[in-house]
């Protein structure tokens, strides 16, 4: 495949992946579809990052953006894939990737600690009652026992989150979500990045 034509497909995918990654970083911080929960400040600090939004979202569409011009701009010419075009690509994409693996780190520590929610803290043996915490963190930092017996290991444990309703499940399916759409963000850039540096030595258009 010729270096323009790998433009014109990692482009759109770019587009695409970066735009999904911004709406899943923004429904985290409506959890359960409740707006309330973010005009009162009860979101997890992972979800108030919207590290997709920013990470992988805004910086994999500047990187999208420019790859999709360019490519198409260039589809059938001989001249106007410029070894400048072809570096400005390769930058771009080098800050996507740097956005999509931040994305994929942040998204990753969130999925484990679990989200913000009200909890009975008696289940945990802690005996304050209800409380506005981390209970599946709280859980891991009660003993190893704990951390096998929960959350992710243990889906019956999920239960023990009071309001918002559904929190675990939007929490989990979510950030599962940016996890995947940021690794294959990754795997894209870097794709773009060795496709720059070929437009760079040999052109980046279909020349004919």
């Amino acid at each position: 495949m010729c270096v323009g034509k790998c433009s014109r497909i990692v482009g759109p995918c770019l587009l695409a992946l970066g735009t999904l990654s911004a709406a899943a970083s923004i429904l985290l911080l409506f959890p359960g579809g409740a707006s309330k929960y973010l005009l009162q400040g009860r979101l997890g600090r992972h979800a108030k990052a919207v590290p997709g939004l920013w990470g992988g979202g805004i910086a994999v569409l500047l990187a999208g953006t420019h790859v999709t011009a360019l490519g198409w701009r260039c589809s059938g010419c001989s001249g106007c894939g410029t070894r400048h075009n072809a570096f400005l690509s390769v930058v771009l994409s080098k800050l996507a990737l740097l956005g999509a693996a931040a994305c994929f780190v942040l998204s990753g520590v969130g999925l484990t600690n679990g989200p913000l929610c009200l909890y009975n803290t008696t289940e945990l043996g802690l005996g304050h009652g209800a409380l506005w915490g981390y209970p599946f963190l709280d859980a891991i930092n009660h003993g190893p026992e704990a951390r096998v017996e929960s959350y992710l290991y243990n889906r019956t444990a999920w239960s023990i989150c009071l309001e918002p309703e559904g929190v675990v499940t939007w929490h989990v399916v979510l950030f599962s979500l940016l996890l995947f759409l940021s690794a294959a963000e990754m795997a894209l850039a870097l794709l773009q990045i060795l496709n720059g540096c070929l437009g760079c030595l040999c052109g980046f258009c279909d020349g004919k």
